[in-house]
């Protein structure tokens, strides 16, 4: 009996030189980034922007596509370099978001009827880490983001924000630093405390 044929991803560099005469080819890059990119924006600012975020980057993508480097396979930094100056134009509602979860505590999109204890343990940890990301520089908390949440190389994230690899190092270096100061002063301060 004949296997059947193995199915070929095709490369998004490929989906969007398509997309160049034929519009609709565009459809599956769509359909291959946008729950992540989703997933990324309600972190970055929550459920209700989420849909205006992603929308928003697919048309922007979508009216450059042929500014595009073909020579890159993966459409993924691209992306996500036009999402985060998507979010970038609403930075007062993302560090808003930040700093309500540090005063209340609570984020619905993290507490979801787990075990208390598990929820408390969660907010020890993520309080002063969101605050430190709510003090961070804009282009600083993109890099440690698209980094940490998304897993993008230094090369890619590079790429999407265009900038050199060098400055996405200064970058996430300051972030991270700013980060575990506001884990030890956390740490330091329960001790005294206690």
């Amino acid at each position: 009996m004949p296997q059947p044929a193995a199915t070929v991803e095709v490369a998004d560099a490929e989906l969007i030189r398509r997309s160049w005469q034929e519009p609709e080819a565009f459809a599956a890059v769509f359909d291959r980034h946008a729950p992540q990119l989703h997933r990324y924006a309600v972190r970055r600012l929550g459920p209700d922007a989420a849909e205006d975020i992603v929308s928003d980057t697919f048309l922007a993508a979508f009216q450059n596509r042929h500014r595009y480097g073909l020579e890159h396979a993966d459409a993924r930094p691209w992306l996500y370099g036009i999402a985060s100056n998507v979010i970038g134009k609403r930075r007062r509602d993302e560090v808003t978001r930040y700093r309500a979860y540090v005063r209340g505590g609570v984020d619905p999109m993290e507490i979801t009827g787990g075990l208390v204890e598990d929820n408390v343990t969660t907010l020890t940890v993520n309080r002063p880490l969101v605050a430190a990301l709510a003090g961070l520089k804009f282009g600083d908390r993109d890099v440690l983001l698209l980094i940490a949440w998304v897993g993008l190389s230094y090369e890619e994230v590079a790429r999407a924000l265009d900038i050199p690899v060098g400055t996405v190092r200064s970058r996430l270096n300051r972030a991270r630093k700013k980060a575990r100061q506001a884990l030890e002063n956390t740490v330091w301060k329960d001790s005294l405390d206690g």
